[in-house]
């Protein structure tokens, strides 16, 4: 499967990245439910998988909820809270973004890293 090979290269060369690196690529992604969904500035894919989720229905509750825990999120860690949303449901994402708000910054790292791993392969497989 060539989604398979190029996800292989893909994870290589992240995983053999320094720390600023991998942190510079997680500081790239997007907040969900965030600022730039709203202005409409979101890459078509992001798009469409955030559109998936049925983020864009947020009721002004679960819209405050998640602009709330990005700011702590981001304040915590030092990165955006990713996750890849394919096949969940905005409800689900909200509770696993209040989930994850409670483990330490060495393991959201490596659960952030393994989301990118996540929505590339998801990507790759969605164009070869």
């Amino acid at each position: 499967d060539p989604a398979d090979g190029l996800h292989a290269a893909f994870r290589a060369v992240l995983d053999h990245a320094g720390d600023d690196a991998k942190r510079t690529l997680l500081c790239a992604h997007p907040d969900l439910a965030g600022n730039l969904a709203i202005a409409g500035k979101l890459t078509v894919e992001s798009s469409s998988e955030q559109a998936g989720a049925d983020l864009g229905n947020c009721t002004p509750e679960e819209f405050e909820a998640f602009q709330a825990l990005n700011k702590s999120y981001r304040e915590k860690f030092g990165f955006p809270f990713i996750l890849a949303v394919r096949g969940y449901h905005r409800t689900e994402i909200l509770e696993i973004f209040r989930q994850r708000m409670d483990n330490d910054r060495e393991t959201e790292f490596g659960i952030a890293l393994e989301q990118v791993h996540r929505i590339a392969l998801l990507r790759l497989k969605d164009i070869t």
